[in-house]
């Protein structure tokens, strides 16, 4: 019964999957059109718009893009792996769109790029550490920089009250990067994510101390180096500062003044309500945090909204209609074969390590017993598509 459900859901698949994708394109566009008001409001602008300005902002925009691939592809190297750039930079603009425009679409987005980086010849366990090591960086790289325009605003004699909900925001991001870098809380977080899953959904089956020791094993062989960890945090800090750049050249194309002293106190504010839902000190969402934060700064209000929108226009509408057409455009490499059809079955690269490194019960190759797994350094190999 079970083999003859199986053969009917496979032989179903590519209607069922048309339906699935037909369905999550309505509730995208459902999810956005509560959000039209934005271009309603942004065609009132350009009677007094400096337009020459735009091409501008369109292009630190895509430095904040392409900063952020970088935090990617230097987790991917890290374990190994040396991934196309473009294809990657493709990757980066597609989950940013399915993030932007489905509900709940950082978990879709998530298990796009998973299923991306398994077809540029990551493992499972690098797919995931690379994605989980985004997150991370993303975040203690923002709260970083809300740190600093907090330092700066409080300097000039205010900070919106947001004092303990920014620095508390920033020891939670660098108490989960100190996690993630470390052997020890690691494999306590694995051994307790694995035995949760367990009692949950029954799953991982077999031995769970096995199972336990071989992630945290294959995990210790893509260790961040604090040279790693820099990068990964840099390339993290680019891209915001140049998305608030972004910002910047709003202002200056609205001909409004830029208010330099709340600026980064209120973009780090705003982004960190749309990206970290846990914030603590109830931030509202970043239209409202940013445009709020900067009126109180002493912005003028009529300028600050319009500044807000041309804003949301380039790094929100632009990214996300750049990032659908990226999507399609690496679904169609994949069904003229450039890529493996599927994501899951495709070969790993030989330059990633498979734990392989390890004799039986924690000895290198002369018998000595090092007490865990041998750390193995592999050189990167660049990945070709066909």
């Amino acid at each position: 019964m079970r083999r003859r459900a199986l053969v009917l859901l496979r032989r179903s698949w590519p209607a069922l999957r048309f339906v699935l994708g037909i369905a999550l394109a309505l509730v995208a566009l459902s999810a956005l059109s509560g959000q039209r008001g934005e271009l309603q409001g942004v065609a009132s602008l350009f009677d007094h718009l400096k337009w020459w300005w735009l091409p501008v902002a369109v292009v630190v925009e895509s430095a904040s893009i392409v900063a952020l691939t970088g935090m990617q592809v230097r987790l991917l190297e890290v374990g190994g792996l040396r991934p196309p750039v473009r294809p990657m930079i493709a990757t980066t603009l597609g989950s940013q769109a399915l993030t932007n425009s489905l509900p709940g679409g950082t978990a879709f987005a998530v298990v796009y790029a998973f299923r991306w980086f398994r077809r540029y010849g990551a493992d499972d366990t690098l797919a995931a550490w690379a994605l989980v090591g985004t997150m991370v960086g993303a975040a203690v790289s923002l709260s970083l920089v809300a740190a600093g325009g907090l330092a700066m605003a409080t300097g000039l004699g205010g900070s919106l009250d947001l004092i303990p909900a920014i620095l508390g925001v920033l020891c939670v991001a660098v108490a989960i990067g100190a996690v993630f870098i470390y052997e020890r809380p690691l494999a306590g977080v694995v051994s307790r994510a694995v035995r949760v899953s367990r009692k949950t959904i029954g799953r991982p089956h077999g031995d769970v101390a096995e199972h336990i020791d071989k992630v945290v094993a294959r995990i210790r062989m893509v260790q961040l180096g604090w040279s790693d960890v820099s990068a990964v945090v840099g390339w993290g800090l680019m891209s915001w500062l140049a998305d608030c750049t972004c910002f910047v050249v709003a202002f200056v194309a609205v001909g409004a003044p830029v208010p330099w002293s709340g600026l980064l106190l209120a973009y780090g504010a705003g982004q960190l309500a749309a990206n970290l839902p846990i914030t603590p000190g109830g931030l509202g969402t970043v239209e409202g945090s940013i445009t709020l934060a900067l009126v109180a700064f002493g912005g003028a209000r009529t300028a600050t909204v319009d500044a807000v929108m041309i804003y949301r226009l380039v790094s929100f509408w632009l990214v996300l209609v750049v990032g659908w057409f990226s999507c399609g455009a690496m679904a169609l490499a994949v069904r003229r074969g450039r890529w493996p059809r599927h994501a899951l079955r495709a070969l790993v690269d030989p330059s990633v390590p498979d734990g392989d490194g390890q004799e039986e019960g924690g000895k290198d190759a002369g018998g000595k017993d090092t007490g865990g797994p041998i750390r193995v350094d592999v050189e990167p190999r660049e990945v070709t598509t066909r």
